[in-house]
């Protein structure tokens, strides 16, 4: 490889470490460094695959719209070391994959699983649950001035409030959400040491693995679909109104669906459909403390909280990576890639490339066009994005007219975590009517 495409391994290093999330300056400036310096560059790191990382908003758009040129399913879909893909294909006799999602699924599979679901996600349809909706945010407000003007915004509101509107639509009890959270916190935490199973910090191995211990994740993927498979059987029994009717009783091809498949299904609705909108909930509120005029022109013009709810979701970018393989010899920004190619999508790089983004570090609730890619592009275009920009919105037109003051009040942190992760703690002080 010539020095105009390698990656310094220390820039590599802190892009793959969960623990550069955590503190957020660290990858930023790794980010930072590429874009100005390797935009498509290639990494070779012990123990990893070598895999390009894009770090261009231009570029992650070329390659998230060519689904055919550029792959989900054929390596991990994750950033994993070469012996923890190892490890997965001989759990699942050879896909790198623990879980076939619509994440993992190349056409013609992804479109006829993302049919089964999609109407229950489109605006036309979530606008009946507008007013669901707001009563869960006006419980979750209540509770915020119930709490004497402090709390943990993470773990007191943002946390449960979009986890109890998507078990909702699931069909999950509420005396299971406090499960459903938990699991998902392993799922999406287990490199950090107060998120994942086992409480304990990762090891360096683990750490570059990115997901943690692959033992760990799949007793997290057994327990999920130990639960869910109780759903199933009962909605098969006796179909209702909710989305797990639909998936127990889906059918692809005319063949019911398979155990796996919708276990997998409900697993990635059930953690995906609440954890990023957590993430980016807190994100608002963090934003808005680090940034006392943007809380200002909230405050001042309501008209803004569609600006605030966009700019909280490009700012805490909560899904750091996907990866994606190459089908065939093919250039990217004039930089050849091989087929076989592995490739790193870096969404925070693309969400504040200085190209699309002024000032793209400030948190401005004004910015005007936000072409954010935190949901993603192309076939795999974020099925939830519509209900979790509502769910947002709603929370803050119920908050933002009862909020006085607002600052941090301790210490706020971020989860470790290079796949999905955003706030883990943020202590804020306020003045609630």
């Amino acid at each position: 490889m010539t020095d105009t495409l390698a990656i310094p391994d220390d820039i590599a290093r802190a892009i793959i470490t969960p623990r550069s999330y955590a503190d957020d300056a660290p990858v930023h400036d790794a980010f930072r460094w590429l874009r100005h310096n390797r935009p498509l560059g290639k990494a070779s790191v012990e123990g990893i695959y070598p895999f390009w990382i894009v770090s261009r908003h231009a570029d992650i758009l070329e390659i998230s719209r060519q689904n055919d040129l550029f792959r989900s399913g054929d390596m991990p879909t994750t950033f994993t070391t070469i012996e923890g893909d190892a490890i997965v294909r001989k759990i699942t006799g050879g896909s790198p994959h623990l879980l076939r999602t619509l994440v993992q699924m190349d056409a013609p599979d992804h479109s006829k699983y993302r049919v089964m679901t999609q109407s229950w996600f489109l605006p036309q349809n979530i606008r009946g649950l507008e007013d669901r909706i707001r009563q869960i945010a006006r419980a979750h407000v209540d509770h915020m001035a119930s709490l004497g003007g402090e709390c943990d915004f993470v773990n007191d509101v943002a946390l449960t409030f979009p986890l109890r509107v998507i078990m909702e639509i699931l069909g999950v009890p509420p005396a299971d959400e406090p499960r459903m959270l938990k699991l998902t916190q392993e799922l999406f935490g287990a490199a950090d040491p107060e998120l994942n199973r086992n409480k304990a910090a990762a090891s360096a191995a683990d750490q570059a693995e990115g997901l943690g211990p692959i033992a760990e994740l799949q007793a997290v993927i057994a327990d999920f679909f130990m639960y869910f498979k109780g759903i199933t059987d009962a909605r098969k029994a006796s179909p209702g109104s909710d989305l797990a009717s639909v998936i127990a009783n889906g059918h692809i091809d005319g063949a019911p669906i398979n155990d796996f498949e919708a276990m997998s299904y409900y697993v990635i609705v059930a953690t995906a459909g609440h954890d990023t909108t957590s993430s980016s909930t807190a994100g608002a509120v963090w934003g808005m403390c680090e940034y006392p005029e943007a809380f200002a022109k909230v405050k001042a013009d309501p008209s803004l909280i569609p600006g605030l709810v966009d700019e909280a979701i490009r700012w805490v970018t909560p899904v750091k990576h996907f990866m994606r393989s190459a089908t065939a010899d093919t250039e990217v920004g004039g930089q050849k890639i091989a087929k076989g190619d592995w490739l790193w999508l870096a969404y925070p790089s693309g969400n504040r490339d200085e190209a699309v983004f002024a000032n793209p570090d400030v948190f401005d609730p004004a910015r005007s066009p936000n072409r954010h890619l935190a949901f993603g592009y192309g076939a795999h275009l974020c099925l939830g994005q519509h209900l979790a920009k509502m769910e947002m919105r709603i929370l803050f037109e119920e908050l933002m007219p009862r909020l006085r003051s607002l600052e941090f009040a301790g210490p706020a942190t971020r989860a470790e975590a290079n796949f999905v992760g955003g706030p883990k703690r943020l202590p804020i002080r306020y003045e609630l009517e």
